[in-house]
């Protein structure tokens, strides 16, 4: 299938999720997550805030988690069409943008490169890690900036069953998928 039909059929399947049912498969994919992830202080994760009209998987137990445990975390930003990461604590000051999405008020790029994790957002993935997001290419654009070494994690509610037949020489492939039910990994590592 094509990005576009893979687009506008997953959105259309996730318009039908109840707010119950987000919760609870995000609460599925954050135990996975820290089940089959070393997770330790001073780690640092790029993750993104979730935006509930989009019913994306619930970042906000990830965060919670994170600032327990002593990991560095950093936010998306976009700015001037390239996704920056923002440091974030408990004290940093967000606010809803334009678009309704809460960001961080600072917009200075922390500089990082060598992230432990980047937890990414999708609206599909396929069985080769290829990620289906919104067509902006603003986390392929990230992607290409940051470590080798770093986990590209997607989280999304749907297993893989399409191959996205669409790919471009800038798409960048996740290293790792965790579900509601399950963990894949495209590297062969886990």
């Amino acid at each position: 299938m094509t990005k576009k039909e893979i687009r506008k059929k997953y959105l259309e399947m996730r318009k039908t999720l109840s707010d119950d049912e987000v919760l609870s498969f995000s609460e599925k994919i954050f135990r996975n997550f820290v089940d089959n992830f070393e997770i330790e202080p001073l780690q640092k994760i790029h993750i993104f805030i979730s935006i509930a009209k989009f019913k994306e998987v619930q970042t906000e137990l990830f965060i919670l988690h994170f600032l327990k445990n002593g990991i560095q975390i950093y936010l998306p930003k976009i700015v001037n069409d390239e996704i920056i990461a923002v440091a974030f604590d408990e004290n940093t000051e967000m606010e809803v943008n334009s678009w309704g999405i809460a960001e961080t008020v600072p917009d200075e790029d922390a500089g990082v490169t060598d992230f432990d994790y980047i937890i990414t957002p999708l609206l599909y993935c396929d069985p080769h890690g290829n990620r289906v997001g919104f067509g902006k290419g603003y986390y392929d654009g990230f992607f290409a900036k940051i470590s080798g070494k770093c986990k590209k994690v997607g989280v999304g509610f749907y297993s893989p069953n399409e191959v996205v037949e669409d790919l471009n020489p800038h798409d960048i492939p996740l290293d790792y998928l965790v579900t509601p039910v399950e963990v894949l990994s495209f590297n062969g590592l886990l």
